[in-house]
């Protein structure tokens, strides 16, 4: 299996497809594209891989690339090795391709935005995806809390584009959230609801809103718990003990928010501040930990140590 970059795109043979270039049984689109490949996008393009659809992801740089080729050919042998999936990787990675041009999304049916949350860079980032798309071509956002209405605003074709909201880690999270914005078509929002079951997960739909459901529930968990570490109520660990325990949460509020990031819950917290007040004002602990670097998983400490 390469890993190398390739230059340009060559679409898959879609003779196993129909008109509309679906898989068979008119589920998930043929052909879809990722922008950005860290840990998320790496994550939505595995979920669409190893259920058949013919996969580019788009990165910033060749170095980028090359790192998300390896996220996610790296999870899809997983996923063979655990039995989610019997497919051949080297057929996996025949229709995986990874590439730094925007260019290349041309003959994309859908493309899942999947950089940061910052909302110039999503706003530029999807202007720069559909002015490359066919009118006819999907576009969705994996923001967790950011405007899907506002960032419909900036773009021609508002009917054609909506929230897809994957949850981290993707291949282990059997959740997507699907927001519709005001001007979402009922098509598309029919398809998302297609496509979020034939990945083998369960969609929950929500009307466009501040955090949407799943991120105003979980931060003002999160926040609260971070408050009571604060405070000194109870250790980090003892915290999640109560959630996990006596709620049978699978993870508790702060393990969870290292896993998630404590630089993106502070960001997802500052922006539910800004829309619904100060019920959602981040905690000085949250704002130290960020300042010092303590972003979680990702940096080896947060609320907790996570050991290279």
């Amino acid at each position: 299996m390469s890993n190398s970059v390739h230059p340009a795109y060559v679409p898959a043979d879609l003779s196993g497809s129909d008109a509309a270039g679906n898989l068979p049984g008119g589920t998930l689109p043929t052909r879809v594209g990722v922008l950005g490949g860290g840990r998320m996008g790496a994550g939505i393009a595995h979920a669409f891989l190893i259920n058949g659809a013919d996969v580019l992801v788009v990165e910033r740089d060749e170095a980028s690339a090359e790192a998300a080729r390896g996220r996610v050919e790296s999870a899809a042998a997983k996923s063979i090795e655990r039995g989610a999936t019997d497919g051949n990787l080297d057929e996996m990675a025949s229709r995986l391709s990874v590439t730094v041009d925007y260019d290349d999304f041309k003959d994309r049916q859908l493309v899942v935005e999947a950089v940061p949350e910052d909302w110039d860079l999503k706003v530029a980032s999807l202007r720069g995806i559909e002015e490359r798309l066919s009118e006819a071509a999907y576009l969705a956002s994996n923001t967790s809390s950011l405007s899907v209405n506002g960032l419909a605003r900036e773009l021609k074709r508002p009917e054609n584009f909506l929230g897809l909201h994957f949850f981290n880690p993707v291949p282990a999270s059997t959740l997507i959230e699907v927001v519709l914005g005001e001007q979402t078509s009922s098509d598309l929002a029919a398809a998302a609801k297609r496509w979020v079951e034939a990945l083998g997960k369960t969609a929950v739909v929500v009307n466009d809103a501040p955090g949407f459901a799943s991120s105003r529930l979980g931060v003002a968990i999160a926040l609260e718990a971070m408050r009571m570490v604060e405070e000194g109520i109870a250790s980090a660990e003892d915290i999640d003990n109560a959630m996990v325990l006596g709620y049978k949460h699978p993870t508790g509020p702060l393990r969870t928010t290292d896993i998630v990031g404590l630089d993106v819950r502070l960001g997802i917290a500052e922006y539910l501040q800004s829309t619904l007040g100060e019920r959602f004002a981040p905690p000085q602990i949250l704002r130290d930990k960020v300042a010092r670097g303590e972003l979680g998983r990702k940096t080896g400490k947060g609320f907790f140590d996570w050991p290279a």
